[in-house]
């Protein structure tokens, strides 16, 4: 029988519709490999991102980490993704995409994404040097380049920028402005900002917490002019002749379908712009289809997410045999501008015939809440959040639906409010409107077994994957199912401490217990195993209780804890020295490349800016140590639940774009937290400038230099699960700094879970990272003394524990690799040449006695350090 052959989608586009597209037809036909092949033909030069988060860009986010598609997601079968491919035009009869090159890409099914492009209002002096949109990574990455030139021709002044628009993108503008240190106004021709999404209440409040935030706000302001001196951009006119002096220009003034493709194909186009399609996204030709905001569906262009991300799921399903059809768009937004919430869904301007509003507004506080009611004052209609979105998510999911309770409970702050209000939602709610995922799918999630908390629910529903702004309400609706339901999600550490991690490290510190026996005695039970026993020797360390080979203490570690080291596949172990910022003098490195070539050791440089050696036998340990050390060397923890390293770029000293000496800061930084123990392995990073060449964006604790201090950003993880680090505070100088990471680190260390990193730690935190800033910045715990303490006394009773041992006879006495012979090893074992370097296994190491010399830049002694194998 002949095979059938694959059936081809061509999609044109490669924004985040098109990728959301490929992700449901892969889904759709997973069961089916071979059937469908999909190409996607992607204007810019690079895969679909995150055109939400362009902002990011500017505080330092590298632009590929922007991108939605993993490498893995591209490569998969069937899938082909053709960046900077521009498509000319479509011959509908021969079913080909003609592209600019002059290659015509055959379809069998067409999927138009090109979404839409940002106007220049036709503005005197508006096009030229100077004027920018704000729209692609492109364009952002020209308006940053042209704002940093600024700043190095006009040293002596401030840089002043202009954004045209005070919508959604306009107030993003003017984010990425200030980001960027330029003064900032914004020109606003309604009579308030954000004139879709607010009333006159809201655009009021929304003005006053933006001017506190130091940017100017103009509305009803009408632009007329760009006036120019020698060709540059130095003053904007309105319609009152009145001028303000500015020497950027932006433009969000909105975007227009970008429907010319279509339109030369000879498909229908709306009224008011877009590819006219049916509720199957389908076109007039039934092989193309249109999604996202090119497309016109039931008489509209949606320019938001949401509907989008619905039209390329029933364009796929379609595609493949579905008969869904596209269910209506949901207009509701939640965006933190400039760092103020807003938000509104529904009918939030109370269009509808006899609607109620009922407000709350606290101008002091910078909140103001609206609901727009039904007559009977019964139904949720709609509403407007400024200033505190807390209840987004549950109001959202509640339009058209009794509220069941006073309206004004959901207005008052939570602390007054003194009951959830989420609990009542019906199944058939939208609970996420981004990838339409109802509170009933979420429960049926729990009820089936599939889900048991936060993560697991996400990954099986999608819920919160996207924007995530549910994600506090869908984790509500999974612990309340699992109660409902008779499953306790239980905290215990083990089966032998009903305790979690949090509460344990509490009453140890509260106790004053320092040994594991009497710790199990008095708050578990048993003898303990190998989950709470490394746990309790970690806890001891952290409150700073001693070595962690003293006494009893060394039968808690782990393996690598034990031995100071960790062990390698073939049996042998690494040894790592520290290398604080990655700053290290020829002496140092000669040193380290000496005992490598005496030992037989391996030698790598890791990604962390350190030197591994491997294939050191047990009882060689403390000889490389005690060379090391004499060196002036230190422990690097590369095998520990603590602080791994500090990357560092070269910054201000050498590099032409550093703005920030990051090199003495990373050392700084190391050197204060070196050792520090924590439920999880920590690695900091710190960048000179914002184009973050020591990747600060994907540690636990990321430092970027701006001219005006310090950016620190929170909660970055790799692993299998990487996470960027979100902003905690900006410009921040040296002190507030150091004290800011002290306290996160501490406020970590003392509330997570076991094995927990900081990335879920903080996604798990109750109030996310606003509460962080709280506890850090403003002690609302009024804690901050004890955490500040706590570090104190860390810092201060830092010890090297490669030096500890090696004055310690009775710690020494346990590197051996027999009990009975001392310094011999196995002559069974064999060792494996690699790599051309040699692993002497025949003959004790040859110790040569070194002088004791600066191992780091400046001679002062300074240690190093991270690891690739394990971390």
């Amino acid at each position: 029988m002949e095979q059938r052959s694959a059936t081809r989608v061509v999609v044109v586009g490669g924004g985040m519709i098109a990728h959301r597209f490929v992700e449901a037809l892969m889904a759709a036909t997973q069961d089916r490999p071979g059937d469908y092949t999909v190409t996607v033909l992607a204007q810019e030069p690079r895969a679909p991102y995150d055109r939400v988060a362009l902002t990011t860009y500017f505080t330092g986010r590298d632009p590929d980490a922007l991108s939605l598609g993993s490498r893995d997601f591209w490569a998969q079968p069937g899938v082909t993704l053709r960046t900077g491919t521009e498509a000319v035009a479509i011959d509908r009869e021969a079913k080909a995409v003609q592209l600019a090159d002059g290659e015509r890409v055959e379809y069998d099914e067409l999927v138009l994404a090109t979404g839409s492009y940002a106007i220049r209002p036709p503005i005197k002096g508006g096009e030229g040097s100077g004027c920018f949109v704000y729209r692609t990574i492109d364009d952002v990455a020209e308006l940053r380049g042209y704002v940093e030139d600024l700043r190095r021709e006009h040293p002596q002044r401030p840089i002043r920028g202009a954004v045209i628009g005070g919508g959604l993108l306009g107030l993003e503008a003017a984010g990425a402005l200030q980001a960027l240190g330029a003064q900032s106004t914004v020109v606003e021709f309604a009579p308030r900002l954000m004139p879709l999404q607010v009333d006159d209440g809201g655009g009021q409040a929304l003005r006053r917490l933006i001017n506190q935030l130091g940017v100017d706000v103009r509305v009803d302001t009408a632009t007329t002019r760009i006036v120019r001196r020698l060709g540059e951009v130095s003053a904007m006119e309105f319609a009152d002749k009145s001028q303000i002096d500015c020497d950027v220009v932006v433009f969000a003034t909105g975007v227009r379908p970008r429907h010319e493709l279509a339109g030369d194909a000879g498909l229908d186009i709306g009224e008011r712009g877009g590819v006219v399609v049916d509720d199957q996204c389908r076109t007039a030709d039934d092989s193309i289809y249109a999604i996202g905001e090119v497309a016109c569906i039931q008489g509209k262009v949606w320019g938001l997410v949401a509907p989008g991300n619905a039209m390329a799921e029933v364009a796929a399903h379609h595609i493949v045999g579905g008969t869904g059809t596209f269910p209506g768009a949901d207009s509701s937004t939640k965006l933190k501008l400039l760092g103020v919430d807003v938000a509104s869904f529904g009918d939030a301007f109370a269009k509808d015939e006899g609607s109620l509003e009922v407000v709350y507004a606290d101008p002091v506080a910078g909140v103001y809440k609206k609901l727009v009611l039904s007559d009977d004052a019964q139904t949720l209609r709609g509403g407007v959040l400024v200033g505190d979105a807390s209840a987004y998510a549950t109001l959202r999911a509640m339009v058209g639906r009794p509220l069941g309770a006073d309206p004004a409970t959901f207005l008052v702050p939570d602390d007054l409010r003194g009951q959830d209000m989420s609990t009542g939602l019906p199944d058939d709610a939208a609970v996420c409107s981004c990838n339409n995922v109802t509170a009933g799918t979420i429960r049926e999630s729990v009820r089936s077994g599939a889900a048991s908390d936060l993560g697991s629910a996400k990954s099986c529903t999608g819920a919160g994957t996207s924007c995530g702004s549910c994600l506090p309400l869908v984790k509500k609706i999974v612990g309340l199912e699992l109660e409902q339901a008779g499953i306790a999600v239980s905290k215990a550490l083990c089966e032998h401490f009903a305790l979690s991690r949090a509460e344990l490290f509490n009453a140890v510190q509260v106790s004053g217990l320092r040994t594991f026996s009497a710790i199990v005695e008095r708050h578990g039970t048993g003898r303990g195993c190998d989950i709470c026993k490394p746990v309790v020797g970690s806890i001891l360390a952290s409150l700073g209780t001693g070595h962690i080979l003293d006494g009893e203490r060394a039968a808690l570690q782990d393996t690598n804890d034990h031995v100071l080291a960790n062990i390698q596949k073939d049996g042998t172990y690494s040894v790592v020295p520290r290398i604080a910022g990655g700053e290290i003098t020829p002496e140092g490195l000669i040193v380290i490349g000496e005992v490598a070539r005496d030992f037989g050791l391996y030698t790598k440089i890791t990604g962390g800016q350190r030197i591994d050696m491997f294939g050191a036998r047990i009882d060689q340990l403390p000889l490389i140590w005690r060379r090391l050390v004499d060196a002036g060397f230190e422990s690097g923890h590369a095998y520990g639940k603590s602080l791994r390293t500090v990357k560092s770029c070269v910054g201000q000293s050498w590099c032409r774009y550093g703005v920030q000496d990051s090199v003495s800061m990373a050392v700084l930084l190391e050197l204060r937290y070196r050792g520090l123990r924590a439920p999880h392995k920590l690695k900091l990073g710190v960048s000179g400038c914002a184009r973050e060449c020591a990747e600060a964006r994907a540690k636990d604790a990321g430092v970027i230099a701006t001219e005006k201090g310090w950016n620190l950003y929170v909660g970055g993880n790799g692993g299998f699960t990487p996470r960027h680090a979100q902003l905690l505070a900006e410009d921040l100088d040296d002190a507030g700094l150091i004290q800011a990471i002290d306290r996160f680190f501490m406020y970590y260390i003392r509330t997570a879970d076991r094995l927990q990193r900081t990335a879920p730690w903080l996604e798990d935190l109750e109030g996310g990272l606003d509460h962080l800033r709280e506890v850090v910045f403003d002690d609302s715990l009024g804690i901050a003394g004890d955490l500040d303490a706590a570090m104190a006394q860390h810092v201060a009773s830092y010890s090297d524990e490669w030096r500890d041992v090696l004055e310690d006879p009775v710690k020494l006495a346990a590197f051996s690799s027999f009990v009975n012979a001392p310094g011999t090893a196995d002559p069974d074992l064999a060792y494996v040449d690699e790599r051309g370097q040699r692993r002497p296994a025949d003959r004790e190491p040859v110790v040569v006695a070194g002088p004791k010399i600066p191992v780091f830049a400046g001679g002062d002694g300074r240690p190093e350090g991270e690891q690739h194998h394990v971390d």
